[in-house]
C-alpha cells in the first residue's frame, strides 16, 4: 500500500493555505457582514413587529385560557355540588357537566344585590311589569346589611377576562418588547444570509476537495435551525407552559405573566432547539475531514447521548418536559447523523490509500 498523495506535488494545496493574519482578516469580514444583515434584518422587521409581539402571545394567552377553564370548571362543580345538597334537580354526572359548561367560556361571579333596589330599577325599566306597592318601606339612612342582601350569579366571557392578558409593569415596557421583537424577527430573516456568511468563513480555510460540503451543509443547516425553531415554538411551548402552570394550581397563585419575561423566554429557548439541531450536520463535517469516524461515533453513542442530556437541561428551562423535548429529538438526530455519515456519497479523497 502507498499513498495516492505520492504521485502528486508536495505544494498541490499551497495556493489553498492562510496565514494567521488572513483568518482573522477573514473573521472579521464574516462578522461585519453578518452584523450588517442583522441591522438590516433588524430595519425589516420594525415594520410588523407590533404583529409579531401579538402573535408570538399566541401559546401564552392558550395556556392561560386553559388554565382558567380549570379553574371555571372547578367552580362549576362546587356550583352543583351546592344545588345538590339544596335539593335543586342537577344532571347525574357532575364532572361532565362541570366540564360541559366550562368548554363555552362563560366565568361565574357572584354579585350581591338589595332586592328592592333591584325592584325598583326593574320598575323603572318596566313600571307595567313590576308592583313596587307591596314591597316593604326600608330607612334610607338604614346602612345596608350583608344578611338582607341576595345572591345573584352572574357570567362574563373568558375572552374579554382581564386575567387572561398579559401586562406590563412599567412606562417604557411597551417600546422595549417592540425592540426585543424586532431583534429576533430580524435574527430569522438574516439567518439565511449570516449561515452563509459562516459557512463561507468556514470554507476559506478548507482545501478545494473538502469545499463541495461548504455548498451541501448550507441549505441543511438552516433547514435544521428552522426545524428546530419551529419544533420549540408550535410544539414545546405548550408542554412547558402547562407543566409550570400545573404549580399556580397547586399553590393556589393566579398567574400574572409580563410581556417582557414571556418574550425572552420566546427567544432563548428557540435559539437553543435551532442551534442544537446542528447536531448531525457538524458530525458529518467532522466525519467527513477526518476528525472522528463512524465507528468512533457508534462506540461512545452512550457518552453522546448522556452529553446530550446534559446540554439539554442546560439550554432549556428548569422543568423535565423541555429538557426531554430537546432531549428525546438531538438523541434521534445523533443517530441521524451516523447514518448521514454512512449513507451520504463521499467523494474521492486525496489521500486514500490504493493497493501497490
Amino acid at each position: 500500500m502507498r499513498p495516492v498523495a505520492d504521485n502528486f506535488d508536495d505544494n498541490i494545496f499551497e495556493n489553498t493555505k492562510m496565514t494567521f493574519g488572513e483568518h482573522l482578516d477573514e473573521l472579521r469580514a464574516t462578522l461585519i457582514k453578518s452584523v450588517l444583515a442583522l441591522v438590516i434584518g433588524f430595519l425589516v422587521a420594525l415594520v410588523f413587529a407590533g404583529s409579531i409581539v401579538e402573535y408570538v402571545q399566541t401559546p401564552l394567552k392558550a395556556a392561560l385560557t386553559d388554565y382558567y377553564r380549570g379553574i371555571i370548571r372547578k367552580e362549576y362543580r362546587q356550583i352543583l355540588e351546592q344545588r345538590r345538597l339544596e335539593g335543586a334537580p342537577v344532571p347525574k354526572d357532575l364532572d361532565a357537566a362541570a366540564a360541559l359548561m366550562a368548554s363555552q367560556g362563560l366565568v361565574p361571579e357572584e354579585h350581591y344585590v338589595d332586592p328592592r333596589e333591584a325592584l325598583e330599577a326593574l320598575a323603572q325599566a318596566f313600571p307595567e311589569a313590576v308592583d313596587t306597592s307591596k314591597l316593604p318601606d326600608r330607612d334610607a339612612t338604614e346602612p345596608i346589611q350583608r344578611d338582607r342582601l341576595m345572591t345573584l350569579r352572574m357570567y362574563h366571557d373568558l375572552a374579554v377576562d382581564p386575567r387572561v392578558r398579559v401586562v406590563g409593569l412599567s412606562v417604557q415596557e411597551p417600546f422595549g418588547v417592540f425592540i426585543k421583537a424586532s431583534l429576533v424577527v430580524g435574527a430569522l430573516l438574516a439567518s439565511p444570509f449570516i449561515f452563509y456568511f459562516l459557512w463561507s468563513f468556514v470554507g476559506a480555510g478548507l482545501y478545494p476537495h473538502e469545499k463541495q460540503y461548504v455548498h451541501l451543509f448550507l441549505p441543511i443547516s438552516l433547514g435544521l435551525f428552522l426545524a428546530g425553531v419551529m419544533l420549540a415554538f408550535f410544539v414545546v411551548f405548550r408542554f412547558v407552559l402547562a407543566f409550570l402552570f400545573q404549580f399556580y394550581s397547586w399553590m393556589g397563585i393566579d398567574p400574572d405573566p409580563r410581556i417582557t419575561d414571556w418574550l425572552t423566554f420566546v427567544l432563548i429557548l428557540p435559539l437553543g432547539f435551532g442551534i442544537s439541531f446542528q447536531l448531525p450536520l457538524v458530525m458529518l463535517f467532522l466525519e467527513r475531514i477526518g476528525v472522528f469516524r463512524v465507528a468512533d461515533y457508534m462506540g461512545h453513542w452512550k457518552i453522546a447521548v448522556l452529553v446530550i442530556f446534559m446540554l439539554s437541561m442546560i439550554l432549556t428551562p428548569s422543568d423535565p418536559y423541555s429538557m426531554m423535548l430537546m432531549a428525546a429529538p438531538l438523541s434521534l438526530l445523533y443517530f441521524s447523523g451516523v447514518a448521514m455519515c454512512k449513507l451520504m456519497p463521499r467523494r474521492g479523497a486525496v489521500f486514500e490509500r490504493s493497493p501497490d
